[in-house]
């Protein structure tokens, strides 16, 4: 009997885990169980907001496009990007589609670093002309604003304020003709809020990006239609 009970005892393990050692393992599970419940509960809540206000957004720009163009098709490319295909009549676009890039608030990291960017979301619209331009242009808009010395600002009563015009910044080292008109154009009032615009004889040969923000109306996403189609009349005249 005494051989029997020390065979048991040396075929027992060594190691037993105490009550305090499993509580912390369970609690652990707990925990990790709970932090991917939130991630997931955080990704389709604001994965379902993206939707909603990519498809709103949409609608704006089909408003706009009402008697002009229709919509063929719309897809999802991730969370935050909504792309939709855009038929019009002749002589206005061809191959033309719509970009929607909203921030990828699904994504905590992704949105936390777009936030500390201050990434914007926009609108981009690319289509091919009739005929394919004679120019390369890029347009960058960019707006400085200084918040340094406002107090000295506040606390002074003899400033004198001047507005001055848009200034021009060009890499070209020839002013063609063709480039006035269509520099006027994102100058006036409806294409102030362009943020980037691109003409290129390769397709797409028309591409233009603008705030989110500025589509906030059916009459901006008008102007904002009425301003495509200067810029690709512009750009047309490149050939003549």
């Amino acid at each position: 009997m005494k051989k029997s009970c020390e065979t048991v005892a040396r075929s027992a393990p060594n190691d037993v885990p105490c009550a305090s050692e499993i509580v912390v393992e369970r609690v652990l599970i707990l925990g990790l169980a709970m932090a991917a419940g939130l991630v997931a509960l955080w990704y389709f809540c604001l994965a379902g907001y993206n939707r909603r206000r990519g498809i709103l957004a949409l609608r704006r720009v089909e408003a706009a496009c009402s008697n002009r163009a229709s919509i063929v098709d719309a897809r999802w490319i991730g969370a935050s990007h909504l792309q939709a295909n855009l038929r019009f009549p002749t002589r206005w676009f061809e191959n033309a589609k719509v970009t929607i890039r909203l921030l990828p608030r699904p994504l905590p990291v992704q949105w936390l670093l777009s936030r500390w960017k201050n990434e914007r979301e926009t609108v981009t619209f690319e289509a091919d002309l009739d005929n394919s331009p004679h120019l390369h242009l890029e347009v960058f808009r960019h707006h400085w604003v200084s918040d340094g010395g406002r107090r000295m600002v506040q606390n002074s009563g003899n400033w004198t304020v001047v507005h001055s015009r848009p200034v021009v910044l060009t890499t070209s080292s020839q002013w063609r003709q063709e480039v006035p008109p269509i520099v006027n154009t994102l100058m006036t009032t409806r294409g102030h809020n362009l943020l980037k615009v691109r003409l290129h004889p390769e397709s797409p040969h028309l591409a233009a990006t603008v705030d989110l923000e500025a589509l906030s109306g059916d009459n901006a996403a008008a102007g904002f239609l009425g301003v495509l189609r200067e810029l690709a009349v512009g750009a047309l005249r490149s050939r003549q």
